[in-house]
């Protein structure tokens, strides 16, 4: 795996702000302080770029609606489908907050995006936030008609970041194991997927603090999302825990160089691909936790767009007939920027 010595100079910049607005630690706060604190930042935010047609709405859920938003791009469809689960260590997190990324992969992927705002813990821990997770899903795949686009739900796939990661990884899980919806791909971004405190994964130790996400905060949100040390071993909390993982959608999982979570992600594509489960494994040396949220002012990272780019390739490849040869831009895959694990 690539090593670098710091991250870029873009998050160094973003570190240095979040560092001198002397804000509170997030394992400090009541749950909704953070929610409060962290959808401050996205409060103002003009969209980061302009899509065919938004849509809020609800749809069924286990018990109460659960409401979404729907992205369509321009131009003709029918169109394939993401669906997509946000961040925030099941605590925080909505809409607003991923309404940037949601935006870039309409465009990008050239797809339906369909993103999920499920229950957050700790009024609703697990495993409610996965029956939503799973609930959308299903309920796309069934119905996607209902959902006043051009869509077709024969090209499905489920993607997020961080928690939304691992519910993206849990619902592919299900799908397999409850006969639920065919998925084309699912898109791992850093997502958590072992939750046994004695794990051991040097990235928990080596970027404990000092890159955004902290080893406090990791032991904060599960405090609240994990109600029982009994659920540590269901592979519906903590998908690498699973006995298979083969017959799974092919695989899209990010890893970041300075996350706590690096050395899990790793771990679950290494799981995939044993198990035959085909996977690309992209590795960003020099980036940090959360990026794919740092695509717009006053947080804009290159690192993020080009994980983003990256990431719609994988779905175009996945959801389109014509896969695309190169990257969006037309340049060819570096390398020496992301490493690509088959």
């Amino acid at each position: 795996m690539d090593v670098t010595d710091e991250p870029s100079e873009d998050v160094q910049a973003v570190l240095a702000a979040i560092d001198a607005m002397n804000a509170p630690e997030l394992h400090e706060l009541e749950p909704q302080a953070v929610r409060e604190l962290m959808g401050s930042a996205f409060a103002d935010a003009p969209p980061v770029e302009a899509v065919g047609a938004v849509r809020d709405r609800t749809i069924p859920g286990p018990d109460d609606p659960i409401p979404v938003r729907v992205y369509e791009p321009d131009g003709a469809g029918p169109h394939p489908v993401v669906v997509f689960f946000h961040g925030g260590g099941f605590v925080f997190g909505d809409l607003d907050g991923h309404d940037a990324p949601c935006r870039i992969l309409t465009n990008a992927a050239d797809v339906v995006v369909v993103s999920v705002d499920y229950r957050l813990a700790p009024e609703h821990p697990f495993p409610e936030p996965v029956e939503d997770a799973y609930a959308a899903t299903e309920w796309v795949a069934e119905h996607g008609d209902g959902l006043d686009a051009d869509v077709d739900v024969d090209r499905l796939a489920v993607a997020g970041d961080s928690a939304g990661g691992t519910l993206a990884a849990v619902v592919a899980l299900a799908a397999r194991d409850r006969d639920g919806p065919a998925l084309a791909h699912q898109a791992l971004v850093y997502p958590t997927v072992d939750f046994r405190d004695d794990a051991d994964y040097p990235s928990r130790t080596e970027n404990a603090e000092g890159y955004f996400l902290t080893a406090d905060d990791m032991a904060y949100f599960e405090g609240h999302y994990v109600p029982s040390w009994v659920h540590v071993p269901n592979p519906y909390l903590a998908p690498i825990e699973a006995d298979s993982h083969a017959d799974l959608p092919p695989a899209t999982v990010v890893t970041c160089g300075f996350d706590p979570l690096r050395d899990e992600g790793r771990a679950y594509a290494d799981a995939l691909d044993a198990d035959g489960t085909p996977v690309v494994h992209r590795h960003y040396p020099e980036l940090i936790h959360g990026v794919v949220n740092m695509v717009q002012d006053p947080m804009d990272v290159d690192g993020g767009h080009r994980v983003l780019d990256d990431l719609a390739t994988d779905l175009r490849d996945a959801l389109h007939d014509a896969a695309p040869a190169s990257e969006p831009d037309g340049s060819e895959r570096d390398p020496n920027e992301v490493e690509d694990e088959p």
